[in-house]
């Protein structure tokens, strides 16, 4: 597809600037980090001397991101446990040893306030990251609640750069998460991909004939365990921004039970694998043995449908945040071929007028 009629379709179909806010999304992660500081925010001291036993992450849908890779980050090379809850049940074993990071981009989702609420109730410390709303109000009503602000104005899921940046940084400045120090140039490097990407100016197409190829065909998405969180917000990415189903497949668990359904050996197969579309999510950390369990998968695929997404980088966070860019530009690339406005979320938006009534 030429760049003018990519152009056209963004033009017709991009109405919330879906596309603009894609591209800024390493400026969002570098400004992120600068804006979580002791200076800035001096009650991070008094909370960098406690003893905690973990951290728990509660939000939802966009904003539930960033806890997931959170523990991605943590379980390579952590101090403490961080979990994600996506609930609106605090978990039987929480305690107040456990510091909370509540995150919803708006501040109004009402898993995470009543969640957040029950926790405030029961002792917690709790650190907010919100835009506004009654999420972020609460650190004005309780000594133990302390907000971390982000801009506002756009898709929580577009604002990932801004909320996961700042919980990293904070993660980071309270010893739990090491961050190297060279993110300057990790963040020119995720510049030099974004651009390469970016949709309106890749002149060879690549992520919108990418995304050519899966506009009839079922998507499954596989990944090596420390990637799941980035195969989580894929399909999160696909489900929204085009509307599409998409599965998830995680080595080596998937090697016990999922593999027979891909068939490649023996008679038997689900009827689908032939037209999967297979997106398979890489970064040169895999386990060996993972790696050699993907390629034997490969090898035995039935669908000529298969493509290697390369998360490059310099670590595993260099990787993750790689294939955030990647899984962004083709979301909406997607969305551009199906003619769906990518910011669109219509049943999503009913189930909450829905739920505001049946109160």
């Amino acid at each position: 597809m030429a760049n003018h009629d990519v152009a056209r379709l963004v033009d017709e179909l991009d109405k919330e600037g879906m596309v603009g806010f894609t591209r800024r999304f390493v400026d969002d992660l570098a400004q992120g980090m600068a804006a979580v500081d002791e200076e800035l925010q001096p009650w991070i001291g008094e909370i960098a001397d406690m003893q905690w036993s973990g951290v728990l992450c509660v939000g939802m849908g966009g904003s539930a991101a960033g806890g997931d890779f959170l523990s991605a980050l943590v379980d390579e090379a952590g101090e403490l446990p961080v979990i994600s809850l996506q609930d609106y049940s605090v978990p039987s074993w929480w305690g107040p040893d456990w510091l909370v990071l509540a995150t919803s981009y708006s501040g109004n989702t009402e898993e995470t306030i009543q969640v957040t609420k029950e926790l405030i109730d029961s002792g917690g410390k709790v650190v907010v990251i919100a835009s506004g709303g009654e999420l972020a109000g609460l650190s004005e009503l309780h000594e133990d609640v302390y907000l971390i602000p982000v801009p506002s104005g756009q898709p929580p899921r577009s604002a990932f750069g801004h909320i996961f940046s700042r919980q990293l940084a904070l993660m980071n400045l309270l010893g739990i998460i090491p961050v190297c120090e060279e993110l300057d140039d990790m963040f020119d490097r995720l510049e030099g991909v974004m651009r390469t990407l970016d949709i309106l100016d890749d002149e060879e197409g690549v992520i919108m004939n990418l995304a050519a190829e899966l506009v009839e065909r079922p998507i499954a998405i596989l990944a090596s365990s420390e990637l799941h969180a980035a195969a989580i917000r894929m399909k999160n990415q696909l489900n929204e921004n085009c509307a599409r189903f998409a599965r998830i497949g995680i080595l080596p668990e998937m090697n016990h039970n999922e593999l027979v359904a891909w068939g490649g050996i023996g008679p038997d197969c689900d009827p689908s694998v032939s037209n999967q579309a297979v997106l398979i999510l890489t970064h040169t950390g895999v386990n060996d043995r993972v790696r050699q369990r993907l390629d034997w998968q490969v090898a035995h695929l039935l669908s000529d449908a298969a493509w290697r997404l390369d998360g490059e980088g310099n670590g595993l966070l260099e990787s993750l945040l790689h294939h955030c860019i990647i899984m962004d530009w083709l979301s909406i690339a997607l969305a551009l071929h199906h003619g769906k406005n990518p910011a669109s979320i219509g049943p999503i938006s009913a189930l909450k007028s829905h739920l505001e009534q049946a109160q």
